[in-house]
């Protein structure tokens, strides 16, 4: 699937006499904004723009390239308990393994999401990208909130809910959702679970 400024490529190859026509499926706006121009005008991604400027990734978000930023909305942001929250926006590298598991390597507009595509981050993980019927998929779930907000260096998908790497969670949050949960438990009732935390 080709995309065009996310419209996607219909016809390809009408050869005329002095040229050659493409056909698209809708008008083509003017894209002025870098993502980082996106984060910083969007009243929903408020905690998203204070979180980019703690971790010092204004200017990956600014500089040319082609990414694609799977951006947590406030909602998805408010999801989270507020001492894990916390926790995370007070660790910075935590912090910026958390905002780079949103980032994708390589600009992807909606048109071009085929069911079980898996994309790499910049964080280095994977996430799968997909869809069900007409809505967009994260690891086979439907977040996507908003989708194909256009920038000059890539694109913007809003999501409501946090996408949260292995890298930036504890001990005793990876094992909650483990196969030694029950594990766990007996450290919390031995009194010992502040070690996995």
């Amino acid at each position: 699937i080709v995309t065009v400024n996310c419209a996607r490529l219909l016809k390809a190859d009408h050869h005329a006499t002095n040229g050659v026509v493409h056909v698209i499926d809708k008008v083509i706006a003017t894209t002025t904004n870098t993502i980082q121009q996106v984060i910083e005008t969007e009243e929903s991604l408020e905690t998203l723009r204070a979180a980019v400027a703690a971790s010092d990734l204004n200017s990956l978000l600014e500089s040319e390239g082609q990414y694609t930023l799977l951006a947590p909305t406030n909602e998805a942001f408010e999801k989270i308990p507020r001492e894990t929250l916390n926790r995370i926006l007070g660790d910075p590298e935590a912090l910026r393994d958390l905002l780079n598991h949103h980032i994708l390597k390589s600009a992807m507009c909606a048109e071009a999401i085929i069911a079980g595509l898996t994309m790499e981050t910049l964080e280095g993980t994977t996430l799968d990208v997909g869809c069900s019927g007409e809505e967009l998929t994260l690891n086979g779930k439907p977040i996507i909130a908003n989708k194909d907000v256009l920038a000059t260096n890539g694109v913007v998908h809003f999501v409501n809910e946090l996408l949260i790497p292995d890298s930036a969670k504890t001990l005793f949050e990876l094992a909650q959702e483990s196969e030694v949960s029950k594990s766990t438990e007996f450290f919390r009732q031995a009194g010992l679970s502040s070690h996995l935390t």
